[in-house]
C-alpha cells in the first residue's frame, strides 16, 4: 500500500428525525418497529394525493448547509427523480439536483483525524424523500412502508478523502454535527445512517492532480456502519491493488456498483455501471419554487446550538477538563448533555468529568447502552459527589456505591444510608476512639518515635474498624499523629 495513493469519496444519507411529520406528507415521522404504521395516502402514492413541504425539514436543512459552509440557494426547488422499484410507490422520487441549486452546495468542513486536522471539500447537500424499506425472506420480499417520505439529507463529499481513517474521522463528525445541531439522533442502530462510498487508487509516483492517472472508481452502496465504511474502504483498496500488482487490473477493476458483505468481510458486484443512468430529472409540477428570505437565513443561523467543538472548548478553556477528557464528553451528546446537567446542579466540573469519563461509560460500554437508559439521572451523581466533597464519604466508597446504584438501580444517598457508609466527623467521638486505640497500642507509639512514621497507617485502621469504617480517614489520621506528639 505504500506505493499507491488512495481516493475516497462519500455520500451520506441521514434521515431527519426531529421533525413531527414527514417531508411531504403529514404521517408520523418516527422510529417504530411496526411495520405499515406509520403512512399516509400521499407516501403510497394513491391517486389525488399532492405533496405538502415540511418547513421544519427545510430549515434544517438549511442550518445543516449552513454548519458546512455551503453556499444556501435564493429559491427552492423540487425535482422528481423517475425509476421504478417496488419501495418507490410514485415511480419516482422526490428530491433536488444541483441545477436549480439544492438547499447547499460547495462547502467545506474542518474535522480531527489521528490528531490532525483535516478539511473536506462538500459537493452540495440536498434535501429529499427516503424509500420504503425491503426485507428479503428466503425467495420473498416484504416492504415496509414506514420509511417511505421521512425526509432525508444527502451529503455528497469531493473524492477528498485519502484513507478509511479520513473517511471515518468526517462520519463522526458530521453525525456529532447532526445530533448536536437537532436535526437527527443519526442512529444506525435505527436505520438513520446510510453511506455510499467510492474508491480508487494510483501508483504514488504518478501526478495526483492529474485526474487520468487515477484508476477506476468502484462505488459501495449502502454501508450501514461506520465500522462497515471502514472495513470496506480497506478491502476495496487491497483487492484493487492486488489486481495492479497480479497485472490484471483492467479485467478486475471494472466501472461497477459493488455491496460490502459483513459475513464475509468482502465487497460483492452488483452491477455494471458503464454509463449513468438516465433519471429524466424534471422539476416537480405540484411543488411551485418559493423565495429563501434573507431574514429566514439569518434566523436559522442564529439558531444553530453550540456544537461538539465548541462544547470540547468550553469543558478546556472555563471548566479546566483535560483536552482528551473534554473529546470523550463531546463524542456522543447524550453524554455531554447529561455532564452539562450535573455541572447545572452545582456539581464541581472536574469531579463530575471524571465520575462519567471513567465509571459511568465505563458501564455503558459493558452494557451496550445509551447514557438516557441508566437509573442513575444528573442529579444523583451530583448527590454522591457532595458527599465526597463534604467528606460523609470516602473517594473508595462513593466508587463502590457508584457501581451499586448503577447495577442495582438505587439512588447513591439511598446506598450510603442502608450500608451505613456515612463517615463521622465528629471531632470528639473520634477522639474517644483515637485513646482507646493508643492505649491498647503502646508499642505502636514507640514505634512512631522511634521513626517508623507508617506505624499511622496501621492505627488509623484500627480506628475504622471500632468505628465500621465511618470514621472520617483523612481527620483520623491528622488526629492520631497529634495525639502520638503529646504523649
Amino acid at each position: 500500500m505504500d506505493n499507491y495513493l488512495v481516493m475516497v469519496g462519500l455520500e451520506m444519507h441521514c434521515e431527519i428525525s426531529e421533525t413531527k411529520s414527514k417531508v411531504f406528507s403529514s404521517a408520523r415521522n418516527g422510529y417504530t418497529e411496526l411495520p405499515n404504521s406509520n403512512i399516509r395516502p400521499v407516501d403510497m402514492a394513491f391517486p389525488g394525493t399532492l405533496p405538502v413541504v415540511n418547513k421544519e425539514a427545510v430549515k434544517k436543512s438549511l442550518m445543516a448547509s449552513m454548519i458546512l459552509n455551503c453556499k444556501q440557494p435564493e429559491y427552492m426547488y423540487f425535482e422528481r427523480k423517475n425509476y421504478y422499484y417496488p419501495d418507490l410507490p410514485k415511480g419516482f422520487q422526490i428530491t433536488q439536483e444541483t441545477k436549480p441549486a439544492p438547499v447547499g452546495i460547495y462547502g467545506k468542513l474542518e474535522y480531527e483525524c489521528n490528531g490532525e486536522m483535516k478539511t473536506a471539500l462538500i459537493n452540495n447537500l440536498h434535501l429529499e424523500e427516503d424509500a420504503a424499506a425491503s426485507e428479503h425472506i428466503g425467495s420473498s420480499t416484504l416492504i415496509n412502508y414506514n420509511r417511505a417520505g421521512v425526509p432525508l439529507l444527502e451529503l455528497v463529499t469531493e473524492p477528498c478523502f485519502h484513507s478509511a481513517d479520513e473517511a471515518v474521522a468526517f462520519l463522526e463528525t458530521m453525525r456529532s454535527i447532526y445530533q448536536y445541531a437537532g436535526i437527527s439522533e443519526a442512529d444506525s442502530k435505527k436505520g438513520q445512517i446510510r453511506c455510499d462510498v467510492n474508491v480508487s487508487i494510483m501508483d504514488k509516483n504518478l501526478d495526483s492532480e492529474d485526474i487520468n492517472n487515477w484508476g477506476t472508481k468502484v462505488e459501495i452502496k449502502n454501508v450501514n456502519s461506520f465500522g462497515g465504511v471502514r472495513d470496506a474502504i480497506n478491502f476495496e483498496i487491497e483487492r484493487q491493488i492486488d489486481a495492479k500488482e497480479d497485472g490484471n487490473y483492467d479485467e478486475v477493476v471494472v466501472q461497477e456498483t459493488r455491496r460490502w458483505d459483513e459475513e464475509s468481510g468482502t465487497t460483492i458486484r452488483m452491477r455494471s455501471k458503464v454509463d449513468a443512468i438516465d433519471y429524466k430529472y424534471f422539476v416537480e409540477p405540484n411543488i411551485p419554487k418559493y423565495k429563501i428570505t434573507k431574514e429566514w437565513l439569518d434566523e436559522i443561523r442564529k439558531s444553530i446550538p453550540e456544537l461538539a467543538n465548541e462544547r470540547k472548548e468550553k469543558y478546556i478553556n472555563s471548566y479546566g477538563i483535560s483536552e482528551y477528557d473534554a473529546k470523550i464528553l463531546v463524542k456522543e451528546k447524550d453524554v455531554a448533555d447529561y455532564y452539562e446537567e450535573t455541572i447545572k446542579l452545582g456539581a464541581n466540573p472536574k469531579a463530575s468529568s471524571n465520575w462519567i469519563t471513567s465509571v459511568i461509560l465505563g458501564h455503558l460500554n459493558k452494557f451496550d447502552l445509551n447514557i438516557n437508559d441508566i437509573f442513575l439521572k444528573p442529579n444523583m451523581l451530583v448527590d454522591l459527589i457532595k458527599l465526597v466533597d463534604n467528606k460523609d464519604i470516602s473517594s473508595k466508597q462513593a466508587k463502590e456505591v457508584l457501581y451499586a446504584a448503577l447495577t442495582e438501580e438505587k439512588e447513591p444517598t439511598k446506598i450510603v444510608e442502608e450500608k451505613g457508609l456515612k463517615q463521622n466527623s465528629d471531632e470528639g467521638a473520634i477522639l474517644s476512639v483515637i485513646n482507646e486505640v493508643l492505649t491498647e497500642q503502646p508499642a505502636s507509639i514507640e514505634q512512631y518515635k522511634n521513626g517508623r512514621t507508617n506505624i499511622v497507617d496501621f492505627l488509623v485502621g484500627q480506628v475504622m474498624k471500632k468505628t465500621r469504617g465511618q470514621a472520617n480517614p483523612a481527620m483520623t489520621r491528622n488526629m492520631i499523629i497529634e495525639e502520638i506528639e503529646k504523649r
